[in-house]
């Protein structure tokens, strides 16, 4: 395996040119080597059988369940979200190596195997807890190498279109569009501590206890501030009582305007006289207020902005258990916007919204690989980029880091992969390396 097939094909712009394939040394995927040297360092996939059952049995098992993980969270990571890939990159040098295979012409697992276990061995019940485990361990061991004070956790919710006969698939008329409405869950570091999907006609804050709760007792119990944001789909007082029991969340969650609300900042909607400036003028209040399915009176922030060339102001409400003064709460609240861009770049660099199964479990499945992939490619973001590059987008990993040209020498003892240098450079590479190296706990 590996030798060139088929003559050379000639190119007519210049005659000197050849053109040969040796599929089988050379990689398009060569920047996936320093994310699975960080999966090893923080000790990820190697945890799979803890989490995961493989219920196959016999002598005809030829891949493990811990190497079929990496095959379908890397190619994930690289771009391919679909099995239908598997056929090609099983005998992609690369991915044969981050699978673990060391026989020269043993290829990774094909399509068949691959969409045997997502469709199969992982659609059991306990193996999609499992997922769900596997998902938040990843996260703990990220952020256990992660200065931090506090954890701040976004919920928000998005659209998955579908375009055949899914399961659970409906309408949603906020999104126009026929899809499942999935909810996310991200700290302050963009990684996604939960995700679930859900039918595309449920509202979008339904089951938000079965994300949230999780991730708030694992801090809780580890004994780290929890905060919470969250938009007026959260305003609910299921939510306030849960974050307030036994002070389990700080929180600053918006609210929808209403007469009562508007009441109390009267005295904010008079325009200020003269030209207004370039710069809106910015007016903050807060007070007390109770609605009828309260059970007790909460503060409220309030935000007025005068802006040149509108004849109206704009505003806005936040409710929160929050001490911050009035302009802190809102300031807090807006870095929420973060969690709508994470979940923009899960979209646009992986597809995790192809779902695109029949069954409903069996998109459950793809939505928690996906889950893991961007996860991976998120702790090498913050944990492996130099400064040079700490600002990269997941897109930018994949497209600059991930898709780095790469052919495989094989020599008696070593394994060497002769990378093209262009977007990233060996000083570059170095560095990464070196600062998963530091990663590693100190011996003893």
């Amino acid at each position: 395996m590996g030798e060139k097939t088929g003559e050379a094909l000639k190119l007519q712009f210049d005659k000197r040119l050849r053109l040969e394939f040796h599929g089988g040394r050379i990689t398009s995927d060569a920047g996936l080597l320093v994310c699975r040297e960080l999966d090893e360092v923080l000790g990820l996939t190697e945890k799979t059988p803890n989490y995961l059952r493989d219920s196959r049995g016999g002598r005809n098992v030829q891949h493990q369940l811990v190497p079929l993980l990496r095959q379908s969270v890397y190619s994930r990571l690289a771009g391919y979200e679909d099995t239908n890939d598997a056929e090609r990159l099983a005998h992609d040098p690369a991915m044969r190596t981050i699978a673990g295979w060391r026989d020269e012409d043993r290829p990774a697992a094909s399509t068949n195997t691959m969409s045997r276990l997502e469709t199969e061995t992982l659609t059991s019940p306990e193996n999609l807890r499992g997922l769900t485990k596997l998902n938040a361990a990843w996260v703990s061991r990220a952020m256990a190498r992660t200065l931090r004070r506090r954890v701040i956790l976004d919920l928000d919710s998005s659209e998955s279109p579908v375009h055949g006969e899914q399961e659970g698939a409906a309408y949603n008329g906020h999104f126009g569009c026929t899809c499942y409405h999935p909810l996310f869950l991200f700290n302050q570091f963009g990684d996604c501590e939960g995700a679930l999907l859900r039918p595309g006609n449920v509202h979008s804050a339904d089951r938000w206890q079965e994300v949230l709760e999780p991730a708030v007792q694992r801090y809780r119990a580890q004994g780290v501030r929890v905060l919470f944001r969250g938009d007026a789909a959260f305003a609910k007082p299921e939510v306030y009582e849960y974050l307030e029991a036994k002070e389990a969340a700080g929180y600053a969650i918006r609210l929808p305007s209403n007469e009562v609300l508007e009441a109390h900042i009267r005295h904010l909607f008079h325009r200020p006289e003269g030209e207004l400036p370039e710069k809106p003028v910015v007016r903050y209040h807060d007070f007390l207020y109770q609605a009828k399915s309260w059970d007790r009176a909460r503060r409220v922030v309030s935000k007025v902005e005068w802006h040149r060339g509108e004849l109206l102001p704009r505003w806005g409400f936040i409710v929160t258990n929050l001490n911050y003064p009035p302009k802190g709460v809102t300031r807090f609240y807006n870095g929420r916007g973060t969690a709508e861009q994470w979940i923009k770049e899960g979209k646009q660099a992986l597809k995790w919204t192809r779902l695109s199964c029949h069954r409903f479990v069996a998109n459950q499945v793809r939505l928690a690989l996906f889950v893991l992939a961007y996860n991976l490619g998120n702790f090498l973001r913050r944990l492996a980029l130099p400064e040079a590059v700490k600002d990269w987008s997941l897109r930018s990993v994949q497209v600059k880091l991930i898709k780095i040209g790469g052919r495989l020498v094989r020599h008696a003892r070593r394994l060497v992969f002769q990378l093209a240098e262009v977007a990233v450079s060996r000083e570059l590479f170095t560095a990464m390396l070196g600062r998963i190296a530091r990663l590693c706990p100190a011996p003893g």
